[in-house]
C-alpha cells in the first residue's frame, strides 16, 4: 500500500485506528497479564520509585463510588459512543491537528479499555455478573515515603489506559487548545 495516493481523511482513519487499537491491546494485555499472575494485593518493586501492584478498582477514578456500577458502566459506554462520534466528525475536518485527533484517539481508547473490564471482567473470572466487572489497576509510583517506607506523595494505583487518557487531556490543555475550541465551534455552527 502507498501512502502517497491515499486520501488525507484515510490516513486520519488509519492514524486514529491504529491508536485506539495499540492502546487497547496494551492495555489489557498488560491487564490479563496481572490479573492471571498476581494476587490481589502483590506487589513488586520494578524501580523505587515504581512498582507493579495488583488493585480492583469498582467505582470511577481513585475508587470514588457515587454510583451504582451499572449505571457507571452504562454510562461509560454512552460516554464512548459520544466521544466515537466526536472522533468520526474530527476526521472529517482537514483544519484540525492530527495530534488533537490522536489525544481524542487516547481518550477514547483508554476509556474503551476500562469498560472492557466492567464488562467482562465478572463474568470472565467469575466474581461477578456481566457489566459489574472491576477495573485491573497495576501501575504504582510512590514517590515520596517516609522513613517506615509509607508512601507520603502519589498513592493513587493507576492502568494503561488510565494513563491514555492523562497524558492526552495534558496534550490537550497545554498544546491543543485552539483544535478543541474550533472543533467545538464547527459543530455548533452545523
Amino acid at each position: 500500500m502507498h501512502f502517497e495516493y491515499m486520501k488525507p481523511k484515510s490516513l486520519r482513519i488509519i492514524m486514529v485506528t491504529g491508536i485506539v487499537l495499540v492502546a487497547l491491546l496494551l492495555d489489557q494485555a498488560l491487564k490479563l497479564y496481572i490479573r492471571t499472575h498476581f494476587y490481589l494485593g502483590e506487589s513488586h518493586e520494578i524501580l523505587p520509585f515504581f512498582q507493579l501492584c495488583f488493585v480492583e478498582n469498582n467505582g470511577m477514578a481513585f475508587g470514588i463510588e457515587w454510583f451504582d456500577k451499572l449505571f457507571l458502566t452504562l454510562f461509560r459506554i454512552v460516554a464512548v459512543g459520544l466521544l466515537g462520534y466526536y472522533l468520526h466528525s474530527l476526521i472529517n475536518q482537514p483544519a484540525i491537528k492530527k495530534g488533537y485527533l490522536a489525544s481524542i484517539a487516547l481518550i477514547t481508547a483508554g476509556a474503551m479499555g476500562n469498560i472492557i473490564d466492567c464488562i467482562f471482567y465478572g463474568k470472565l473470572f467469575g466474581y461477578e455478573d456481566w457489566f459489574y466487572g472491576r477495573v485491573v489497576d497495576m501501575l504504582y509510583f510512590p514517590l515520596i515515603t517516609n522513613s517506615a517506607g509509607e508512601c507520603i506523595f502519589f498513592r493513587p494505583v493507576f492502568n494503561l489506559a488510565d494513563s491514555c487518557i492523562t497524558v492526552a487531556v495534558l496534550l490537550i490543555l497545554f498544546f491543543y487548545r485552539k483544535d478543541l475550541d474550533q472543533s467545538l465551534s464547527n459543530k455548533n455552527n452545523e
